[in-house]
């Protein structure tokens, strides 16, 4: 598949993390900007969003749970 070039302007730190994010995957900023548009276009990240928040509609009682027992555990060890 031929390749176009695109140009974009974002502020620095968007950038930063676009290269941070890319090389964590080994990938080129423009194949990790490529990926990320192919997710959101084929819907993946909208799915992917709708799925974490079912998830944790679900399972909230037990994050809560965990919490409450950590700061407990935390005040006793402050005493």
């Amino acid at each position: 598949m031929a390749k176009t070039q695109l140009g974009a302007r974002v502020d620095e730190d968007v950038a930063e993390l676009a290269r941070k994010r890319a090389a964590d995957l080994g990938l080129s900023v423009g194949d990790y900007l490529a990926r990320l548009v192919q997710d959101d276009a084929s819907g993946l990240r909208a799915r992917s969003v709708t799925a974490a928040a079912r998830f944790l509609a679900d399972h909230q009682a037990v994050f809560d749970e965990a919490e409450q027992a950590q700061q407990a555990s935390r005040g006793a060890h402050a005493a």
